[in-house]
C-alpha cells in the first residue's frame, strides 16, 4: 500500500505523523456559493429574513466550523488555528462565501477553509429555508494555499 500516506502497511486508515515537519506560516482560501431565489436575495438585502440576521449567523457558523475540523474529518490533525475570516457577499443569484484560514503549524489549513465555507453555507440555508426551501450550496473549493513544503498553490 505504498504511496498512500493515510494508509498503514496493512491498508488501514491512519493519521499521518507530522511531528518531524517544520512549523511554517500557512494560509488557505476557499470559496462557495449559495444559489437563492430572487425573493430570498431581496429579503437578505432588506434585512427582512424572519429568523434574523442571516449573514451574521452564517459568518459565525463558518468560524465555528473551521474550529471543529478534527471532530468532523476523521484523519485531520488538530492544529492551532490562528485566524479565520468568513466574508459573505449578497449577489443577484445568491450569496458568495469566502473563507481564509491561517496557522503557524506543521500541516495545512485547507480543510479548515473548506469547512468554514461549508458550515457558513449551511448556517445561511438554515436561516433562509422558510423563504427559499430550494436553496442550493454549490462550488465549494480551495482557491489558494500558502506555506509548507510545497509553497503557494492557486487555482
Amino acid at each position: 500500500m505504498t504511496g498512500f500516506s493515510h494508509l498503514d502497511d496493512e491498508g488501514a486508515a491512519r493519521m499521518v505523523d507530522v511531528s518531524a515537519k517544520d512549523v511554517s506560516a500557512r494560509t488557505a482560501t476557499a470559496t462557495g456559493f449559495v444559489r437563492l431565489s430572487p425573493a430570498c436575495v431581496a429579503a437578505l438585502r432588506a434585512g427582512d429574513v424572519p429568523k434574523g440576521d442571516a449573514l451574521s449567523v452564517a459568518r459565525i457558523a463558518g468560524i465555528m466550523g473551521a474550529k471543529r475540523v478534527p471532530d468532523l474529518v476523521p484523519l485531520c490533525h488538530p492544529i492551532a488555528l490562528h485566524g479565520v475570516t468568513v466574508d459573505l457577499a449578497v449577489e443577484d443569484a445568491g450569496v458568495a462565501i469566502t473563507a481564509v484560514t491561517r496557522t503557524a503549524d506543521r500541516t495545512g489549513v485547507e480543510m479548515e477553509a473548506l469547512t468554514a465555507v461549508s458550515t457558513a453555507a449551511l448556517g445561511l440555508v438554515d436561516m433562509v429555508k422558510a423563504i427559499d426551501p430550494a436553496a442550493v450550496i454549490t462550488d465549494v473549493r480551495v482557491e489558494e494555499k500558502t506555506g509548507g513544503k510545497r509553497g503557494t498553490w492557486r487555482r
